[in-house]
């Protein structure tokens, strides 16, 4: 029997939908509705975090340290809702603000049943509750593996935090492969049978996530410019000329390329050599630490 139902605005997207993501249209199997609770707008690229259901502490403080990471960076959490290391990654991120999505077998047939109310705060905090399947349908074992598609489709790549051999989140690793996703993966004991798999992954070539250094390299590498960096308001408010301030505020909404640079520099200079110009001040801007460049050749603000 279905119980209560998850509150929030009730969205049914379709491929025609500017909401799709299109990411689903490349899988082998790209689901013909999907079913959002919440903000739609979510539905956006962003990092999976999955792991064992019955995770250790190591395994379970993994996937809150990450979540967490990704909520400061502004990186959308993507998993599954499960007990273990899907719901604690996803609490964590709520609890930092962040935004996450769980894909679920069913909208109201909620399960796990003790994870509503985190299903609720998730909706609340602008994320998303979704599912390919009808609203009612009742849960059935086969669903879930269809949805582990998804949530590898739509991340950029997953992180494994914790898993056994044999281990339901090696379907997630699967599909993450399949569709041409990287596969990120916290290391562990080579005692630890609940770490088998995950090392197994990382001798196969994962990449081994084996501290803050490297997860924030992933997610440059991944993201680029990660969204919440900002120019430091109290440089903003520094005496700097109207020139400063105008690419400044620019560079706050987006990281941009130098030919971005050179069509914001043009509304407001007459300079001839507009290149030389846009060049001169970015080697200005790093000097000052107000910008640095990232990854993908992109200027933005420094972390």
């Amino acid at each position: 029997m279905i119980g209560k139902k998850l509150q929030g605005k009730r969205t049914v997207v379709d491929r025609r939908s500017s909401y799709y993501p299109e990411s689903f249209k490349e899988i082998a199997k790209p689901p013909k509705k999907l079913r959002v609770v919440g903000d739609p707008e979510v539905l956006v690229e962003g990092l999976a975090i999955v792991g064992a259901r019955k995770a250790t502490p190591y395994g379970l403080s993994c996937a809150k340290h990450f979540g967490e990471i990704c909520a400061k960076n502004d990186v959308t959490v993507i998993s599954g809702g499960a007990l273990g290391c899907d719901s604690a990654s996803q609490k964590a991120c709520v609890d930092a603000g962040g935004k996450t999505i769980a894909f679920v077998a069913s909208i109201d047939d909620v399960y796990p049943a003790r994870n509503f109310d985190l299903f609720q705060r998730i909706i609340n905090s602008g994320g998303a509750i979704v599912s390919e399947n009808d609203w009612s349908v009742k849960n059935l074992p086969w669903m879930f593996r269809e949805r582990n598609r998804l949530i590898a489709a739509l991340a950029k790549a997953t992180l494994i935090c914790e898993a056994g051999i044999p281990s339901g989140t090696f379907s997630t690793a699967d599909e993450a492969i399949s569709a041409n996703r990287d596969v990120l993966v916290i290391p562990g004991a080579i005692t630890s049978k609940n770490s088998h798999g995950s090392n197994r992954l990382i001798y196969q070539g994962a990449t081994p996530i084996i501290d803050d250094e490297t997860f924030l390299d992933e997610l440059h590498a991944l993201f680029g410019c990660l969204r919440c960096k900002q120019i430091s308001l109290n440089v903003l408010q520094e005496d700097l000329s109207s020139e400063d301030k105008t690419m400044l505020e620019a560079l706050n909404s987006s990281s941009l390329s130098v030919d971005e640079l050179m069509f914001v520099a043009r509304s407001f200079t007459r300079d001839e050599n507009l290149l030389a110009w846009t060049m001169t001040w970015v080697a200005k801007a790093k000097a000052a630490g107000w910008i640095a460049q990232y990854n993908d050749g992109t200027y933005g603000p420094c972390v």
